[in-house]
């Protein structure tokens, strides 16, 4: 399995399925239009080429559209008074006019979706009904800030064009093997019978990055490796042989990390405390779900950019909490693995903030031997450790668009076999 860049093999206009991947977040919707082609010297048998790719962020904030095709070159760059984009079916609408340039007039074979929670029914992506919609929504309540935005998504497209299959591609899919041991609570056993579990989220990022090391660093891939999905929501995995073992994230994907907004792990007492003060559940709600993390802490912004610019003693506080909490889950992860032979940061942060990945290094330096090498480091390298250091560290640009493209392909190749 591959995700390939069209410009750097000259395959755009090569045959395969054209596929339409939309990866709608709380704030966000990227869109991306892909040619998956068969290729039998790949693990999975196809590469995703990347055609052209787009995204709306600040939605409802700050809207602003960027979409270029996949050699670099600009189609659009533009910003929008908020009542123009104030919700995502307006981006979504918006995206899809723009990205007719990448399509090239050749309407795609299907869509592929990034839907964040699948539960414990959705353990691979599927095709999109009636039926799967109402599964779907009904997930909602674990998922408030993205699970809506992937429906809506769905639903605009099914108004659009009824006759363009659907594929649902699930953030929780990958953790779905887990052993019993990383999904328990430790509350009456029904209720594991009823789905009140841990889940895991980002897992399309996780299965990006395990191909991407199997392609480049095998030896590594099959050992025990802590990945670091480091965004505006974030999350640690645990995997060995490229295989999900446990996460930080639970039943929703509030728990765990500090994140843009999110609170991260809390102790339920709190909740109950809040409740006692007379808080409801909206207002609860609101609190951990978009007031809090960084953006709570700090007092200053959820965007660690402007946290690392700041001067404040609040931002440097949040910071130092967060790489604090990274550095602790990466030991917990590694006590679950009995070791650790890499660390991989991905992600908006992880990729881009070397600062951050040099806190969570320095913390963890006494007990894995890690020796970071600044330069490499600052400049973004894919290896940002020293030659001699005892556990090497990555970072390592995550491409979950087309893990969804490849998932798409993939299953409506096998709907048309039948």
């Amino acid at each position: 399995m591959n995700v390939e860049n069209a410009h750097a093999h000259g395959n755009e206009h090569g045959e395969g399925q054209i596929v339409l991947v939309v990866n709608a977040g709380s704030s966000s919707i990227k869109c991306s239009v892909y040619r998956v082609i068969d290729d039998p010297n790949v693990q999975a048998g196809a590469r995703a080429i990347l055609g052209a790719g787009g995204q709306i962020e600040g939605i409802g904030v700050a809207p602003r559209l960027e979409a270029h095709m996949a050699d670099g070159r600009l189609i659009v760059d533009q910003k929008f008074p908020v009542a123009q984009v104030a919700d995502h079916d307006a981006a979504f609408r918006l995206l899809r006019l723009v990205l007719a340039v990448g399509l090239r007039d050749t309407p795609p074979a299907a869509i592929g979706h990034r839907v964040v929670h699948g539960g414990s029914h959705f353990k691979d992506a599927t095709l999109i009904d009636d039926q799967v919609i109402a599964e779907l929504d009904s997930l909602t309540p674990l998922a408030p800030l993205h699970q809506p935005h992937n429906l809506a998504a769905i639903r605009a497209v099914r108004i659009a064009a009824p006759e363009l299959p659907q594929v649902a591609c699930f953030d929780t899919a990958f953790h779905a093997g887990n052993d019993i041991m990383a999904q328990l609570f430790a509350l009456p056993y029904h209720y594991y019978e009823e789905g009140v579990r841990r889940y895991g989220f980002h897992g399309l990022s996780y299965e990006y990055i395990a191909h991407h090391l199997h392609a480049v660093a095998p030896e590594i891939a099959r050992g025990r490796v802590v990945v670091a999905h480091l965004g505006n929501g974030a999350s640690l995995c645990a995997m060995h042989d490229g295989k999900s073992v446990e996460t930080t994230m639970g039943l929703t994907a509030l728990d765990g990390l500090p994140m843009g907004t999110r609170c991260g792990a809390l102790d339920a007492g709190a909740v109950l405390w809040m409740m006692e003060r007379g808080m409801g559940h909206d207002e609860i709600q609101k609190l951990l779900y978009h007031d809090s993390g960084l953006k709570g802490l700090s007092g200053v912004s959820s965007d660690m950019r402007e946290l690392l610019a700041s001067d404040s003693a609040q931002a440097k506080l949040a910071i130092d909490f967060y790489t604090y909490r990274i550095a602790q889950e990466v030991g917990k992860l590694a006590v679950v693995m009995g070791g650790l032979d890499a660390l991989v940061f991905t992600a908006g942060i992880g990729q881009h903030a070397p600062q951050i990945r040099a806190q969570v290094c320095e913390r963890l330096a006494p007990l894995f031997g890690i020796t970071l090498d600044s330069a490499a480091n600052e400049a973004g390298n894919e290896r940002v450790t020293a030659r001699e250091s005892r556990v090497p560290v990555f970072a390592v640009r995550t491409d979950e668009e087309g893990m969804i493209a490849l998932h798409t392909a993939r299953l409506l190749r096998n709907a048309q076999a039948r």
